[in-house]
């Protein structure tokens, strides 16, 4: 069997084990601090693609539905694409406008789409994907002067390495799935063609934060997101970067 055959595999049988609990809490986005964190998320990401009203938009990796949602309020056209047919059937039950989202059931690295797009966004979809392939299809479905924005998990984060290194004791972590170094991250985008790429580390707030500590803890992170090396240990990453205009 081909590793990219086993790895699809693999993400659908991880699918169907979260789709049997609550995902979205099994996530962390279900706590006081997991709705802030997943807001904040949700406008970083339409942020840093320009999402809004007229703008055609693809969403990789959309999982439940939950950032679609959020993305949707924003008036584009979003096609959602998901491997996982369990976790796409929670997304439908979100009833989301019918002419303006549209859910897809596929694996996104070989799925055939109707671009170009004006952006690709995701939360949380790159660090389960054969990587160079998903980078050179999202570049192919941008349209020239379209961009990225995806937030990631950082792999310098404490927790975030001790998951992968240590994935048997985090069910919530499939077999295939990394992270990323942002310098490392950053070069890869340049070498596939991407431009005006930045990758910003951020979030500090952890899901399990107590609602009475989530201002200070805000606060402290707000702080240390501005703080050279700090800042390097924040648990997500802020990717973007567009496709050249004359390309």
């Amino acid at each position: 069997m081909k590793l990219s055959q086993r790895k699809a595999e693999n993400e659908i049988e991880h699918g169907k084990l979260l789709a049997e609990r609550d995902p979205e809490l099994t996530w962390g986005w279900q706590t006081p601090a997991g709705r802030l964190r997943a807001k904040r998320r949700a406008s970083l990401i339409m942020a840093g693609a320009r999402v809004g009203a007229g703008k055609k938009v693809l969403e990789i990796g959309c999982g439940t539905g939950l950032f679609t949602e959020m993305f949707a309020q924003s008036g584009a056209q979003i096609i959602a694409v998901d491997i996982s047919s369990e976790l796409l059937e929670i997304a439908r039950k979100r009833c989301l406008p019918q002419d303006r989202v549209q859910f897809l059931e596929k694996r996104f690295e070989d799925c055939v789409l109707d671009g170009p797009f004006d952006s690709v966004i995701g939360s949380s979809v790159l660090h389960h994907l054969e990587l160079e392939v998903a980078l050179g299809r999202i570049y192919e479905l941008l349209k020239p002067g379209g961009s990225i924005s995806f937030a990631e998990p950082n792999m310098s984060n404490p927790q975030v390495f001790l998951e992968r290194k240590f994935r048997r004791f985090f069910p919530y972590v499939s077999e295939n799935e990394t992270a990323f170094v942002r310098w490392h991250f950053s070069k890869l985008l340049a070498r596939m063609g991407f431009e005006d790429v930045e990758i910003t580390p951020f979030d500090w707030l952890h899901p399990a934060t107590p609602e009475r500590l989530i201002p200070i803890i805000c606060t402290v992170g707000t702080y240390l997101e501005k703080t050279p090396i700090f800042l390097e240990f924040a648990g997500s990453l802020y990717i973007r970067g567009r496709r050249p205009l004359n390309s």
